[in-house]
């Protein structure tokens, strides 16, 4: 840590020992005063960090408020990659939306929505793959553990025939840049009110794909704030076909979820397989791809329609 540029200036390190990430974090004072956050992987995932930090830097130029970020490069001797970030005070939205009356959590929702909609104007590298051929070439592997080793649950065949069904529903979709793992656990609010967006170092997919695919994370805890988020995204006015692609991208990850929890997570699995059961009661057995949870009367609110003409 100590070759990391400006290392000199750091008059504090604190380590952050949060989240599921394999970076080590730490929050930095420099003598300055200002605050930063440092995130140090192993040198292996130079070009996967140097990618995220690209795609930041463009995030920033839309004016999405997040973290700025402010240098990249090697330490430990060439043995590690280091990102130095601004930090960004205010409080997680995951633990704030409990304090938060309906109205509010859908307001929230809905600039979460926005936000999300500004991050999928960036552009995917040329001569990407269909968006298809690349899911599936990820999600049949997993899709095949689950029927080989995988814990069965009331309704899995359904959800397996859905998946099947409507494979083509993934062809020819468009494809912009991801933020990663879009949720309320990666959302802070300021005490002024702003909400910015944190934790750009997720990768799925190599961070691009379908856009409607950041969807499978969405936090339905909260059924206003979700279904902000949706309406937020499109203006009020979510499209047929979207309906649909979000039960699949959720159903998908929900199934393919219970393998990796088996082996790798096995505190998780009950919740991974509650989590299947609760896709399969808010789609009524995915024959409505519309979800129980989605509040669309508060689009149709005077006092709620208003937060979509103060752009």
């Amino acid at each position: 840590m100590r070759d990391i540029k400006d290392y000199d200036t750091f008059s504090k390190v604190q380590q952050i020992n949060k989240g599921m990430s394999s970076d080590k974090k730490y929050c930095i004072e420099t003598a300055g005063g200002r605050r930063l956050l440092l995130r140090i992987a192993d040198i292996s995932e130079y070009e996967r960090k140097n990618a995220e930090f690209e795609i930041m830097k463009k995030a920033v130029m839309l004016g999405i408020s997040m973290p700025q970020p402010i240098d990249f490069g090697t330490c430990d001797s060439g043995k590690s990659v280091y990102t130095l970030l601004t930090w960004i005070d205010g409080k997680e939205v995951e633990t704030v939306l409990p304090t938060l009356t309906e109205s509010e959590q859908y307001s929230l929702g809905v600039k979460s929505g926005e936000i999300l909609l500004k991050i999928h104007t960036i552009q995917v590298p040329e001569n990407v793959d269909d968006w298809a051929a690349r899911y599936f070439s990820v999600i049949d592997e997993r899709l095949a553990a689950f029927r080989s080793e995988g814990v069965p649950f009331d309704g899995d065949a359904t959800m397996l025939d859905f998946i099947e069904s409507n494979r083509r529903l993934l062809k020819n979709r468009p494809q912009r840049r991801h933020h990663g793992d879009y949720h309320e656990g990666n959302m802070i609010i300021s005490e002024s009110g702003e909400l910015s967006i944190i934790d750009w170092h997720t990768v799925d997919f190599d961070n691009y794909g379908d856009p409607w695919y950041e969807f499978n994370r969405i936090g339905t805890a909260f059924p206003a704030f979700a279904s902000g988020q949706i309406d937020g995204y499109f203006h009020g006015k979510p499209p047929k076909e979207f309906w649909t692609l979000l039960a699949y991208y959720l159903a998908a990850s929900a199934i393919t979820s219970i393998v990796w929890a088996k082996y790798f997570a096995p505190e998780r699995l009950n919740a991974i397989l509650q989590l299947n059961a609760d896709v399969i009661h808010w789609f009524d057995n995915m024959k409505n791809p519309v979800p129980m949870w989605y509040l669309k009367e508060w689009r149709q609110q005077n006092e709620i329609s208003k937060t979509f003409t103060k752009r």
